[in-house]
């Protein structure tokens, strides 16, 4: 487990939560993915406000498949990346894919990411391929809160898209229940662009909207539909690897 005392300050974490709100519709907050130190490093000299770790991306960076990162080597990761932007005057709030918790109760969860130094997390509502019951996972998501304060921002992952149910309702549904158990935010993670009007409409809260990268125009347009904040997964990750595999290429030919 990391130190304790790279506990985020309760300034950045307020200083993120308000990043997610009275924002005009098209100035979506983008957070980039850091999967390593090194990448990390690279979006904030970019000039990027905060990031969010993708799961599937340091996975990748570690050697594993997506969803079988051992939880302390996921800490640890996150760490690394929370250390390197937190340096100087002006450090800057990292949120962590922590995927469905590992297992842990919610105070040694909450816990274990306050060590890491971030502001935030991502907690996804299905298991082994299969939605979880939103009254019981909305519970657990109450839990985390009282753990937590205000000292995380949480936003509550929604995967009915990508399990199958292409009616926006049923997000809904779940996303509602997640924002009344504490929740700053939810993500309805596989969205397609037409179905965000409505999910704008039927959430009371920040809405994450996941997406390829792309340049400026396509992250406005998102923003226009209703996405308050977008990240990418871990396309920025597969996007640099892709660079990586076309130099191998290159010395071998």
């Amino acid at each position: 487990m990391t130190s304790p005392s790279q506990a985020p300050a309760p300034g950045l974490v307020a200083a993120f939560r308000a990043l997610h709100h009275d924002r005009a519709p098209e100035d979506p907050l983008v957070l980039p993915g850091p999967w390593d130190a090194g990448s990390a490093r690279v979006f904030v000299e970019a000039g990027f406000t905060a990031l969010a770790t993708p799961s599937a991306g340091v996975a990748a960076s570690l050697g594993y498949e997506d969803g079988a990162t051992p939880p302390d080597e996921m800490f640890a990761a996150v760490a690394r990346i929370v250390r390197v932007v937190s340096t100087g005057d002006r450090p800057v709030p990292v949120s962590a894919d922590i995927e469905g918790g590992y297992g842990l109760a919610p105070a040694e969860l909450v816990e274990r990411l306050l060590d890491t130094g971030a502001v935030g997390c991502n907690l996804e509502d299905s298991a082994d391929g299969a939605l979880k019951d939103p009254h019981r996972h909305a519970e657990w998501l109450a839990e985390v809160r009282a753990a937590a304060g205000e000292r995380l921002f949480v936003n509550a992952r929604v995967d009915t898209f990508i399990r199958g149910v292409a009616d926006p309702a049923e997000a809904i549904v779940r996303a509602r229940l997640y924002v009344a158990a504490g929740a700053d935010c939810v993500y309805p993670i596989g969205a397609p662009p037409e179905a965000i009007p409505a999910l704008r409409a039927g959430i009371d809260g920040p809405v994450n909207v996941g997406a390829a990268p792309g340049g400026a125009a396509k992250l406005a347009e998102l923003g226009r539909l209703g996405a308050t904040r977008v990240t990418f997964g871990p396309g920025l990750q597969r996007q640099a690897m892709a660079a990586v595999r076309e130099g191998a290429a290159r010395l071998r030919s």
